[in-house]
């Protein structure tokens, strides 16, 4: 496959792999880039200077091949800087920034070869993150796991929309998961797919507890609800008890200190390491609807194209007819 984003990141297949805090490790990365997509790594999991280094330089005994460090700076609390550093030192090849104003970053990588990604939810900040010089654009709608936009605005209509206000790539992300998502998306004028819940259920995200994994391909569409936004940082989840009872607690007015420790990252740590429903939550996005099995990631990558390339197929028949 050739799009302008397998040329900017030296990439075979336009599929980049999400940040997904607590996760996103050297072994996960290092499939997806084997693979011929962009793994990353997160920065925010690993939070110390030295951790981050140790992180990327096993990262690069694993896989020759291009991959990213994502900066969720929102996370960092302010302490993003000692770590980007480091990714600058260790020259990675590229990196994303969601959940943040990216300026900052941008302006220290500024004359860097380090090739960037911005997670958008809207037009607004697809134009923004163009003008700061942005590489490419992730824009994510309602339908994806974990951190999202406040508007509520689909996939389906908000690819077209961010295509058609940037000159720069954009990459779909939000309810794909397989094939027919990655044509879809082509289709809709973007050059590339971000996915995150999709690469949970593999075998080497090994860091995801097997109860993690199994509600994922067990569930359908409609098991994942949105917390947070009353907060004004809505992420979608899977929709357990404890789930509901922070939903519950945000209907009767609960504010964020009310609340910190259900939403804390520590909280997520206890479903997604321990497999502790009862005292924790999982992100997850409705393309969990559509996953029913834990491939290793290039099982996964060949049945998605050959799967599009079957789609292909079809649509060609059917212009044809």
């Amino acid at each position: 496959m050739k799009t302008r984003v397998t040329e900017i990141f030296g990439i075979e297949y336009p599929i980049v792999q999400g940040g997904l805090a607590y996760l996103a490790y050297a072994e996960l990365a290092a499939a997806v880039s084997n693979a011929g997509g962009l793994g990353q790594i997160t920065a925010a999991t690993l939070r110390t200077p030295e951790s981050l280094r140790e992180e990327i330089r096993k990262l690069r005994t694993l896989t020759d091949k291009p991959f990213g460090v994502n900066f969720a700076i929102a996370r960092h609390d302010g302490n993003y800087q000692e770590l980007l550093e480091v990714a600058i030192e260790e020259k990675v090849p590229a990196i994303s920034i969601t959940g943040g104003n990216p300026k900052p970053v941008f302006d220290r990588i500024k004359g860097e070869t380090i090739r960037t990604l911005v997670l958008v939810s809207g037009v607004r900040q697809a134009q923004k993150a163009e003008e700061l010089g942005a590489d490419a654009i992730m824009a994510v709608g309602q339908e994806g796991g974990g951190h999202l936009g406040r508007d509520d605005i689909g996939t389906m209509v908000l690819i077209p929309r961010v295509v058609d206000s940037v000159s720069i790539p954009v990459l779909a992300s939000g309810g794909i998961g397989d094939g027919r998502g990655l044509l879809a998306a082509l289709a809709l004028g973007a050059e590339g797919i971000e996915m995150g819940t999709r690469f949970i259920a593999t075998q080497e995200c090994i860091h995801a507890n097997e109860a993690y994994k199994q509600a994922i391909i067990q569930s359908k569409e409609t098991d994942t609800i949105i917390i947070k936004k009353s907060l004004g940082s809505p992420g979608r989840v899977l929709k357990t008890g404890y789930a509901l009872d922070i939903i519950e607690r945000e209907q009767k007015g609960a504010t964020y200190e009310d609340l910190k420790e259900m939403i804390s990252g520590m909280a997520n740590c206890r479903y997604i390491y321990d497999g502790n429903e009862s005292e924790g939550f999982g992100w997850a996005g409705q393309v969990i609807g559509l996953i029913n099995s834990i491939p290793t990631v290039q099982e996964l990558f060949d049945e998605m194209i050959n799967q599009a390339e079957k789609g292909i197929s079809r649509m060609g028949r059917i212009f044809e007819e």
